[in-house]
């Protein structure tokens, strides 16, 4: 293909021409254009240095175009200033420079490297050596590693006790990487092999200089002979890693671009001045495109650099460019394009040094191939040094490396040149076979289970050759001894080029960072509009309900009665923009993980990210606060001086800012929702204890007054009171006649009555905004993510490695069977494994499927008229029993997607067309009794253990009629089946995070859709992320499903060509969602290899070639344009077509005597049956979710401790009314933060767990009541033994009267008031997207809760518009329970200003809160009902509302 593409452009015709012109210059023209372009440059020459650098010339044609060989395009040669390119231009030149990836890209490189030749400059270039590195990390053995509660509770023991050097759990070294060494030089592709857990990413990472510190590392690494702490590693290389961490709200060129100007442009722009003067003296004209794309690439500090256009051209990201990345919830690119972004990021930057982990997980063999041609091109070319792992490369891209490492157990087994690591294993005694790629070979022919198959000497008796003999043997063989040679010798530092490593940490000016950082988060704030939008609305709806509450007309000045409401209207103005803040927590969590890989990555310091965080939020801050005063100040009353509103607007902004830069230093230093929370409560319930309003200062104990002075909101309640209090109107004399009314107030609050302090508050919050947003950044700084691997080795696994002394502990991922294959050689069948329960085997057939969605907005800017976008057109074909059908086509052709819709699980979009199964139309609700899906995201609950999965699973889906031996069998069959009982009791994870590998939670998503004995299974994309052999355990758990008689599709992406030769049938789509193939493959693939070499010009298939990349290769769009046809028409003319046809039509009428499926119930378990197996499980991830349940217990008896000692006593006294406040205030205080903590850390736990609940509804596993009540029920023991710990150490410490009824009535309110909390949380969740949304309307509320709570402003003063509220506020009930069951019966009398004789207790509260003495009945059914009705509204909202969005 190259040769003709190649033949057809003739040298002559490649002038510059392309997208614009048809290249026929008459001779006349053509000189002209020369002459005109010679003095453009000998103009460009005269320029001083620096704008020369900065222009060039970029050629376009001019308009008029008479169309007739006479008149051709009339090229212009324009000056341009390099940096000032428009989108348009840069995409033309790109578009007509680069038009196929691949070769244009040699081509551009080879005029590169011709035009830095001429001149004679050597590029800088990086050698990295490794000698006798190993890497160790301490593991726990046996059960002790599951995080249940229990265990995570003993583990914070030991580590307090470690400390004073004592250990007590069994823990055993782990052996990562054993004694390597190696060389990987400039200019050559280097490929890291080795099955999985063999420590490839360990020795990528530790190359880079990226190992986690707590791992024992020794040996020395060295670039150029430089040990790694003599420069920077991680600024002179680049580890991309195998997990996508991206903001999804940016879009995919966004994303690259702020890469681009983090990461500068390193030495190009020294190059190119170098260039320029060597030319200029040699008098050399450069060609102008290279000329172009040089000076355009080496401009530091362009907002979107052509390098950025380069780096998507290259990775075939440029048909996404403007789709966000998304993520979770919002729908974005496919993962495919995730990890090329995620790849695209790092090459973006000036780094030639690249070490890849894995970056081909989710692309299909052609575009790996081409990825891995052009960075191939970019290391011969520009002498780069790339170190690359990958997990199942094709032969073809094999082909591609100059030097192979094979690295297995933590030992590197061969490293050296491709072409001699065939000869060295022959050296040993085995031998690749022919129809077998050299790749999957290698990473088998260590392994115990896979050796003897390649044993070539058949006469000598086989026996396993370790992986430490194979290193041994490597040592002697030739290749072994040079390098030893080699790595003798030290590097001779002073031939290094001064440019090839950087000393610096930051290499681009901090302003253009800082710029950068800047414009990324102004763009986030637009994108996130939302929820600031919502939060400005939200502050307003609470601006006028407090403002009609505390009315105008309402609020009197007579005495302090009176002038208390006023302090309870400024307390909850304080209050509500104090929890404003709130949201920033959710917010600036989600942003973490992308922040942390950038500063390791040294993109940017932190302060340029919280700079910008912090002043770009202030305008907001401050609309948001001139929105609230206009609002209340002047309806609410309060003083009429203008200088105290812009006063009192001032502290409101103060407030903000300050309760931000808390919430941010709270989020920056517990790095995770559940913990910040809760650390986030702890710190509010702290200050708001101590902020001097709900215990006046002089009744704080002394062992608390630190607190007050500490406490920001003491400064803003100071501030707030004086600037109202000392106005002239509270200037009439108060009830003791001597001071002011103001004064009397003040002195009652305890508020130092002097004017000087509202400047003194004032500064104060100041002070502390800018505190916190400093002590953010340094969180930033230093502290790292949370969350670590653990390595779990079973009990037997850590015995016997201590008894065979050898330190490494690897799984073995067992094979094929070889007593199984002993049999197949015998009978020449493999015998039929596992699934002993009976199913009925169906077909089913779909007719001209299209779907369409909603046209994006993004593409609506662009002018594109539709309203609906086609991803599907016209699909048609058949699934059979027993057949194994592969869905193939590039990415971005739709193939998820159609099984989406084939399956039934698409939420959204247009779908039409006629399905059917075995001739009967399909039927949604029994379709998902029959059918598995297994989605390419593999979707668990991350705390329960494999087996645990498989049996849930089992129980709720197998039919009742299947007793409960039958099916634990069942499910070892199936574990058994797909090879999991050596991971039986791992724990799932997080994937990424924590837990099983890609490989091993792909192999548990199909055990869990097999266990439920389905007639028809779709895979979505089952074997990417696996390595060769993983990905052949995967197929072989697929085909033996098949060979039971099953119906399975999968669809597919980098097939090798045993996976692809293992599939019966293929339907390959092409880009747009048409079917250009749909039929058996044959055997070695034949009948798809003649149906495409029949089209006239389609090139034949190279000998030992891949079918499947031959078959996306010759039918790509760029070979479409070559042939000038569509496969899609010439599919539909053909006999294939007619068959395909004939075959549907004769599914789609069901046989003589056939029933349509049909079941009794929806379900195949009772309700009660589904209740019982979704409790099992969700009791069981409450056990072992420590960071929510023990955290949450953690915070409340820390909350109980600290109310016990800032109110010690308090009980005792009741002396006063004012002693009675303090005692509502802080039994209101306590239940609420405990109360807010409950709610907000439910949160994430429900959240996390509807993912899950989405993929089993759609699975038809239960209904959502049994989740929902199991989800409930789950937290009611929590929360008793929370109330248990809370209210005892409250009742005994507060001081209240031991009588049985009263500390019963107590622990009964506090109980039904966490849990309503709860419920509200979980509630919250069940009707928002996702938790981001749920915490800030769930704040909402908070602030109503608050107000309406009878503690800032009593019932009796509450407007009676408002009363009705009042009688809805959970926490208004909670006050009244607590209140009137310690007080109703105390007849003591205590002194209340302004009155003139003292009132019995129980008398004032019935007076004075309006809570009645026989009411208690009620509370507790009202309490109780709240619960109740929570969760309710959680059960039904999981149940009708759906926010996944496929």
């Amino acid at each position: 293909m190259d040769g003709n593409l190649s033949r057809s452009i003739s040298r002559s015709s490649w002038r510059m021409e392309g997208v614009f012109g048809s290249g026929r210059y008459s001779r006349r023209t053509s000189n002209v254009d020369e002459d005109e372009e010679a003095l453009k440059w000998a103009a460009i020459e005269k320029l001083p240095t620096y704008d020369r650098l900065r222009t060039s010339i970029l050629q376009t044609y001019a308009e008029e175009y008479y169309g007739d060989e006479a008149h051709p395009n009339r090229v212009q040669h324009r000056e341009v200033d390099v940096r000032k390119l428009d989108v348009n231009e840069r995409q033309q030149f790109i578009d007509k420079i680069f038009k196929v990836a691949e070769e244009d890209n040699e081509k551009h490189l080879l005029k590169f490297r011709n035009r830095i030749d001429k001149v004679g400059i050597k590029l800088p270039t990086v050698e990295v050596t490794f000698k006798n590195v190993s890497v160790e990390a301490d593991s726990y053995v046996g059960s002790r590693a599951l995080p249940t509660l229990p265990n995570v509770a003993l583990n914070m023991l030991e580590s307090a006790l470690r400390v004073f050097g004592i250990t007590t759990a069994k823990r055993t070294n782990l052996t990562i990487l054993q004694n390597v060494s190696g060389i990987i030089k400039p200019s050559r592709m280097t490929l890291l092999l080795g099955p999985p857990s063999s420590g490839k990413t360990t020795l990528l990472l530790a190359l880079a200089g990226k190992l986690d510190p707590d791992l024992k590392v020794e040996g020395e690494i060295c670039y150029n002979g430089y040990k790694l702490n003599e420069f920077v590693p991680r600024k002179t290389s680049a580890y991309i890693s195998q997990n996508d961490v991206h903001l999804g709200e940016m879009t995919v060129k966004e994303t690259l671009d702020f890469s681009a100007r983090c990461q500068g442009v390193g030495t190009r722009y020294d190059l190119l001045a170098e260039l320029g003067r060597r030319e200029k003296n040699a008098g050399i004209f450069p060609e102008a495109e290279l000329d172009l794309f040089m000076k355009a690439t080496a401009m530091e500090g362009t907002e979107s650099s052509l390098i950025t256009d380069y780096t998507l051209k290259i990775l075939g990201l440029d048909i996404c460019r403007d789709t966000i990345v998304g993520d979770e919830m919002r729908r974005g690119i496919s993962g495919g394009q995730k990890k090329r972004v995620t790849t695209g990021e790092m090459i973006v930057g000036p780094t030639k040094t690249l070490f890849m982990d894995e970056i081909s997980t989710g692309l299909d063999s052609s575009t790996t191939y081409q990825i891995v041609k052009c960075l191939q091109q970019i290391v011969h070319l520009t002498e780069a040094t790339i170190f690359m792992s990958l997990l199942q490369p094709a032969p073809e891209t094999f082909d591609l490396f100059d030097d192979i490492v094979l690295i297995s157990e933590g030992q590197i087994v061969y490293q050296g040149p491709r072409h001699h690591v065939l000869p060295f294993f022959q050296s040993c005694g085995f031998k690749c076979p022919d129809r077998k790629g050299t790749a999957d070979f290698l990473q088998e022919v260590t392994s115990r289970k896979d050796q003897e198959q390649y044993w070539a000497n058949r006469d000598i008796q086989y026996r396993y050759i370790t992986v430490t003999e194979f290193a041994n043997k490597f040592k002697e063989f030739h290749i072994g001894t040079q390098l030893q040679n080699e790595l003798s010798i030290p590097f001779d530092k002073s031939t290094s080029h001064r440019a090839s490593l950087v000393f610096k940490k930051y290499t681009v000016p901090t302003m253009g960072l800082l710029k950068a950082c800047w414009d990324k988060e102004w763009l986030l704030i637009k994108r996130n509009s939302f929820v600031y939008i919502f939060k400005t609305v939200q502050i307003c709806i609470i601006a006028v309900i407090s403002a009609t509450v505390f009315l105008r007309s309402e609020m009197h000045r007579r005495n302090e009665e009176d002038a208390a409401v006023y302090i309870g209207a400024i307390l909850f103005t304080m209050i509500m923009n104090m929890f404003n803040g709130f949201s920033e927590l959710p917010l600036t969590i989600a942003r973490l993980p992308v922040f942390y890989k950038h500063r390791d990555h040294l993109f940017h310091p932190p302060w340029t990210y919280t700079l910008p965080n912090f002043f770009l939020r202030i305008p907001i801050s401050i609309f948001e606060a001139i929105v609230w005063v206009l609002i209340t100040y002047y309806t609410i009353g309060f003083a009429p001086e203008a200088s105290r509103f812009f006063k009192h607007l001032l502290l409101v902004f103060l407030v903000q800012q300050m309760a931000a830069g808390m919430f941010r230093v709270i989020s920056g230093v517990c790095r995770t929702m559940i913990i910040s929370n809760t650390g986030g409560s702890l710190v509010l319930l702290l200050v708001f204890l101590l902020g001097g309003f709900i215990l006046p200062k002089r009744d704080i104990p002394n062992w608390w007054v630190w607190g007050y002075w500490i406490s920001p909101l003491s400064y803003a309640f100071n501030a707030f009171a004086v600037n109202e209090m000392l106005a002239p109107r509270w200037s009439k004399p108060s009830s003791d006649g001597s001071t002011s009314l103001g004064v009397a107030t003040l002195n009652n609050f305890d508020v130092f009555n002097d004017k000087q302090w509202y400047w003194i508050g004032a500064s104060a919050l100041l002070c502390f905004a800018i505190l916190y947003n400093v002590l953010f950044t340094f969180a930033l700084m230093y502290l790292n993510p949370v969350g670590k691997k653990q390595a779990i080795i079973s009990e037997e696994k850590a015995s016997k490695m201590e008894g065979d002394g050898n330190n490494t502990s690897k799984y073995e991922s067992s094979g094929i069977r070889s007593d199984d294959r002993i049999l197949e050689s015998a009978n020449g069948v493999a015998p039929k494994r596992g699934m002993v329960l009976p199913f009925r085997p169906l077909a089913m057939s779909f007719d001209c499927v299209n779907y369409y969605v909603d046209m994006p907005a993004e593409m609506k800017e662009q002018g594109v008229t539709n309203d609906r976008l086609q991803l599907l057109r016209e699909v048609t074909g058949a699934f059979r029993p027993g057949v194994l059908t592969a869905l193939m086509g590039v990415s971005g052709a739709g193939k998820t997607t159609l099984m989406d819709v084939l399956a039934g699980r698409k939420t959204g979009g247009y779908i039409e067309g006629d399905f059917r199964i075995s001739g009967f139309p399909k039927n949604q609700e029994t379709f998902a009794r029959i059918s598995g899906y297994c989605e390419q995201t593999d979707i668990h609950s991350p705390q329960v253990t494999v087996r645990e999965s498989v049996i849930y699973s089992a129980f709720l889906r197998l039919s009742r009629e299947v007793n409960k031996e039958e099916k634990m069998r069942f499910v070892d069959e199936v574990m058994d089946l797909v090879e999991l009982n050596n991971l039986r009791d791992a724990i799932v994870g997080l994937p990424g995070v924590t837990g099983l590998s890609t490989e091993q939670r792909k192999r548990l998503t199909i055990a869990v859709e097999l266990v439920a004995n389905p007639s028809i299974i779709f895979m979505d994309e089952p074997t990417s992320g696996l390595d060769a052999r993983a990905a052949a355990i995967v197929m072989r758990t697929v085909r033996n499903t098949v060979d039971t008689g099953r119906t399975v599709v999968c669809t597919i992406h980098q097939p090798s060509i045993d996976i692809f030769e293992a599939f019966d049938e293929l339907l390959l789509l092409k880009r747009g969602g048409q079917v250009i193939y749909s039929g058996p493959l044959g055997r070695n693939s034949h009948k798809i290899i003649e149906y495409f070499e029949e089209i006239p010009g389609v090139s034949k298939i190279k000998d030992k070639y891949n079918p499947a990349t031959w078959m996306l290769e010759v039918s790509s769009t760029a070979s479409e344009v070559r042939l000038g046809m569509d496969f899609a028409e010439y599919y539909k003319t053909s006999s294939l077509y007619q068959r395909n046809k004939a075959l549907v039509s004769e599914l789609s009428t069901s046989p003589i005597g056939a029933k349509d499926l049909y079941f009794t119930t929806q379900f195949s378990q009772s309700t009660w049956g589904q209740f019982k197996s979704c409790i099992w499980k969700q009791w069981l991830t409450y056990w072992r979710s420590p960071d929510y349940n023990l955290v949450r217990i953690f915070f409340t008896l820390a909350a109980a401790l600290m109310v016990g000692t800032v109110f010690w006593r308090v009980g005792k006294k009741r002396d006063s009314s004012a002693d009675l406040n303090m005692i509502i205030g802080a039994l209101y205080g306590s239940v609420f933060f405990v109360g807010v903590n409950n709610c907000q850390t439910v949160q994430p736990v429900v959240s996390v767990e509807r993912t899950v609940f989405y993929r089993e509804r759609a699975a038809g596993m239960y209904s959502a009541l049994p989740y929902a009540i199991a989800q409930v029920v789950c937290e009611i023991p929590y929360v008793f033994f929370e109330t248990i710990c809370f209210s005892f150490i409250v009742y005994s410490m507060v001081g209240f009267e031991w009588k049985v009824e009263k500390v019963l009535w107590f622990f009964f309110v506090s109980f039904f008031s966490f849990l309503y909390f709860t419920y509200y949380g979980m509630m919250t969740v069940s009707i928002t997207p996702n938790h981001q949304v749920a915490s800030i309307f769930g704040a909402a509320f908070y602030g109503l809760f608050n107000l309406f709570s009878g503690f800032f402003i009593p019932r009796p003063k509450i407007p009676k518009w408002w009363v009705w509220y009042y009688w809805i506020c959970p926490m208004a009930w909670t006050v009244y329970g607590l209140i009137v069951s310690q007080y109703r019966d105390v007849t003591k009398g205590i002194n209340v200003p302004g009155e003139s004789h003292e009132i019995p207790i129980n008398k004032y509260i019935e007076e004075h809160y309006g809570f009645k003495n026989d009411f208690m009945g009620t509370v507790a059914a009202v309490l109780i009902a709240f619960a109740v009705f929570f969760a309710f509204v959680f059960a039904f909202c999981i149940k009708a509302l759906n926010f996944q969005t496929r």
